[in-house]
Formats: C-alpha cells, sequence, structure tokens
C-alpha cells in the first residue's frame, strides 16, 4: 500500500505563502498544509482554509525562528522584545533541558499555539515543528502531553531515505547528518506508538528544502516507496528573502510551479499511490472543536 501526503508547510508565514498555499490545493497536488498560528498573514491563512474543504490543515509550531504567540513578558526567556525565537537552536536545545524556568516558559508557549488553532475552528489534522524541532525529547515530551489535551491524531516523523539524504543543502542534510539523527528518529518513533499517535513511515524534503522542483518531485515520485510517503515543500508566489530573511536561497516559486505541473501530477497517478491528509492514518476520532480559549494572542 503506497499513501502519499503533499504538504505545505509555513501556512501563515506570508501573504505570497497563502496565495501558493490555494492555488495549489485547488488546481495541484496539494493535500495538507502546516499552519504557524502566530505568523503575520495567519488570519488570511485560516481564512482561505476555511474555503478550501478538501485541505487538511495542521499545526506548525514554532519555536525557532519565528513569531510567538504569547507576548514577551509571559516568556521573555525563549524570545526577543519583539516576540521573535532565535535560531540557534544547539544552544537553545540545551537551555530547553537543563532549565526548569525555561521549560515552564516552553510549556506555556506550547499550548497557547495549540489553543490558537483550536480557536480557528479548523479540524487538526497533524502537528509537525519548524525546522523539525520535535526530534528534541524535551519539546517532543510536551507536544505530546499537551497535544493529547488537543487530540493530536498524527504527528511528523522526519524520516527520510538514505539515498534521499545524499544532497548537501537545508537545515538537515546529507548522509552522515542521517546517521546523528538516527537515535532521535528511533526514540520519536517509539514514543509515537506508545502514544498511539499516527505518523508517517518517511518524509522527502529535508536534504532538499527550499529547492524541491518538478524534477525533484518527479525523482521521488518515480522511486516512492511503500507505506505512508510525506512529501512536504515551502511554495509560495514570490521566493527567497522576500517570504523571510532566513530563506534567502529558497526558491519558492519552483516549488509552487512543481506543486501546478501536469508531468507530477501524472507522475503520481502512474505511481499507484493514494493521495490524502495524515487523517486517512489515524484511528483516532475527529476532536470535537474546542472553546476558544479568551485570550488575546500576540499580534507580530
Amino acid at each position: 500500500m503506497k499513501l502519499l501526503i503533499v504538504t505545505a508547510d509555513d501556512f501563515g508565514l506570508h501573504p505570497a505563502v497563502n496565495r501558493a498555499v490555494e492555488q495549489a490545493a485547488r488546481e495541484g497536488v496539494l493535500t495538507t498544509a502546516s499552519l504557524m498560528v502566530g505568523a503575520p498573514a495567519a488570519a488570511d491563512a485560516v481564512r482561505r482554509a476555511r474555503d478550501l474543504p478538501g485541505l487538511a490543515v495542521g499545526l506548525h509550531l514554532v519555536l525557532a525562528d519565528g513569531c510567538s504567540v504569547l507576548p514577551p513578558s509571559r516568556i521573555p526567556a525563549l524570545v526577543d522584545a519583539q516576540g521573535r525565537f532565535g535560531n540557534n537552536m544547539v544552544r537553545d536545545g540545551v537551555r530547553f533541558f537543563a532549565l526548569p524556568s525555561v521549560r515552564r516558559q516552553l510549556e506555556a508557549e506550547i499550548r497557547a499555539q495549540f489553543q490558537a488553532f483550536a480557536d480557528t475552528g479548523l479540524v487538526l489534522d497533524h502537528v509537525n515543528a519548524h525546522k523539525h524541532f520535535h526530534l528534541h525529547p524535551t519539546l517532543l515530551e510536551m507536544l505530546l502531553r499537551i497535544g493529547g489535551e488537543f487530540s493530536v491524531p498524527a504527528v511528523r516523523l522526519p524520516r527520510e531515505p538514505a539515498w534521499a539524504a545524499r544532497r548537501a543543502g537545508g537545515s538537515i542534510a546529507g548522509p552522515a547528518m542521517a546517521g546523528l539523527l538516527s537515535p532521535w528518529l528511533a526514540i520519536m518513533r517509539r514514543r509515537l506508538r506508545a502514544a498511539r499517535i499516527a505518523h508517517n513511515d518517511q518524509v522527502f524534503g529535508l536534504s532538499d528544502s527550499g529547492s524541491m522542483d518538478e524534477a525533484r518531485l518527479l525523482e521521488i515520485i518515480g522511486r516512492l516507496p511503500e507505506g505512508v510517503t510525506e512529501i512536504y515543500l515551502h511554495p509560495a508566489t514570490e521566493s527567497g528573502a522576500a517570504i523571510a530573511a532566513s530563506m534567502r536561497g529558497y526558491r519558492h516559486a519552483e516549488e509552487l510551479a512543481a506543486l501546478l505541473s501536469p508531468r507530477v501530477r501524472a507522475a503520481i497517478g502512474a505511481s499507484g499511490a493514494a493521495t490524502g491528509a495524515f487523517r486517512l492514518i489515524s484511528t483516532r476520532p475527529r476532536p470535537e472543536p474546542r472553546p476558544k480559549s479568551g485570550e488575546a494572542r500576540h499580534a507580530a
């Protein structure tokens, strides 16, 4: 059995991202999107998602290189005065593990992001984290514990097949890095199974983050393995630093073109894979909408 989930990350980051997600869902092969609830264009993303019943939406937890939901006064150890997380994930990962005061703020922000998603009224399809920070054992423990309160149905397992990890570039790339991640992936898989939370078998997009063009998608689809595969991209109608300073080298518009490509659609059809969302592999009942928290979100 082959199930293919095609995801757009960073939904809500920028209006150009939101326009691309809507176009790729209506005209292309996109099946899911991961929403940044604290991002500048999150409200626009939610409005568009409500008009796209065929698009499943999940939560893209942001705990690095992005905007918080809680105001800086609530989480001063996590964000700057403008409410932005830093991008030194090694340093922050040590702090998350070692400092109880930081962990308390981290837990509050994770819960606030889950609640902000619940407040949209959208049905939660899945959860993942910006830059795959949920590989961190402390973050994963909080995600599973707090996510249990919000009936999380599925979580992305960022396990990329070795043959796809050969290309240098991207945030997590190369065979050496893939080897370093193997123990953490094994821990994550065990914890997800113990929590009875569904996950994909493999993912594509780590080694070529920001450069998932038509040729790359056709290569992946031509070698699509058995099981549940997620391919994630970062589509937008503009590219690079126009979307975010940290994405200077990203080819967002080429990734959108790949999602709209007739050749990619035909290749998926020829692969024999079913397409859909994480909800197709979840055994959990679809959650009822939760009441709104009544707490205003931090406007970044």
